[in-house]
C-alpha cells in the first residue's frame, strides 16, 4: 500500500494555500496580517491554524478553528487558479501505472483536512486515484495519522498490510518520521522545500530527486514494470 502526501509531493499549489489562509483570515476575523513566518512544511492544517492563532493572540478553540477552516476552504478554489500550480514531474505516469495493478493500493496520508485535499486534488484531476486516506481531521499531529490510514485500509479493502509492505511517500522530514512511526518503508522526494541532502539526513528507505523515472520507482516498491 502506498500512502501519499500531497503538497510538494504530488502537486505544487503556487502558494494557493497561503493565499487562501490569508484571505480566509480576513473573511472570518477581519484580520489582515502576513502569515509568511508560519511553519507550513509537513504540518497539518490544524497545527498551522494553531500557529496562526498563537501569532495573532486569537482564542484557539473548536469554534474558531472551524470558522477559519471554513473560510479557508471557501477561498481555496479561487486561490488554486494561480498559474504556478502544477502536478509534479512523473506523478501522473506513476499514479496511472499503479492504478492498473491489483497488487497495489493507493491512499492519502496528508496534513490537509479531507475537504482541502479533495479540492486540491480535484483541481488537478487526481482525486480519483485515492479512495481513502488519513487527514488533519483525524489528528493535528502528523505522527498520529499513519495508524489511522492503516485502519482505514483494513476497513475499506479488508487487507491488513504488514508494515514492510506500506510505503509512505513525502517531501519533508515530517513525512519520513510519520512513516517510521508505523514501521513503514519511507520514500522521500526532493520536490518540495527540502533538498536531497536535507532529506537524506533523516534516513529514508529510498530517496528521489523527483518521480520522472517510473521504472525506478516501481523497482523500489518491489513491483515489476
Amino acid at each position: 500500500m502506498l500512502l501519499w502526501d500531497i503538497d510538494g509531493t504530488l502537486t505544487l499549489s503556487g502558494g494557493a494555500g497561503l493565499r487562501a489562509l490569508q484571505t480566509g483570515l480576513q473573511r472570518a476575523f477581519g484580520v489582515v496580517r502576513s502569515l509568511d513566518d508560519i511553519d507550513y512544511a509537513g504540518r497539518t492544517d490544524r497545527a498551522i491554524i494553531g500557529q496562526i492563532f498563537a501569532k495573532l493572540a486569537l482564542p484557539d478553540h473548536a469554534a474558531n478553528q472551524a470558522r477559519l477552516l471554513d473560510a479557508y476552504l471557501a477561498e481555496l478554489p479561487a486561490a488554486l487558479q494561480h498559474p504556478g500550480g502544477c502536478i509534479l514531474p512523473g506523478i501522473l505516469d506513476v499514479l496511472t501505472a499503479l492504478a492498473g495493478r491489483a497488487d497495489c493500493a493507493q491512499a492519502l496520508l496528508t496534513g490537509n483536512v479531507e475537504r482541502g485535499a479533495r479540492i486540491k486534488l480535484g483541481h488537478h484531476g487526481l482525486s480519483h486515484f485515492f479512495p481513502f486516506g488519513a487527514f488533519a481531521d483525524d489528528s493535528p499531529q502528523r505522527n498520529e495519522l499513519g495508524p489511522v490510514a492503516v485502519r482505514r485500509a483494513r476497513e475499506q479493502l479488508g487487507v491488513d498490510y504488514a508494515p514492510e509492505r506500506i510505503f509512505v511517500i513525502g517531501d519533508t522530514p515530517h513525512d519520513i518520521a510519520c512513516g517510521k512511526v508505523i514501521g513503514a518503508q519511507t520514500i522521500a522526494v526532493a520536490t518540495g522545500n527540502y533538498s536531497l541532502d536535507e532529506l537524506r539526513a533523516h534516513a529514508p528507505a529510498a530517496l528521489f530527486p523527483d518521480l520522472r523515472d517510473t521504472a525506478a520507482f516501481l523497482r523500489t516498491l518491489g513491483l515489476a514494470d
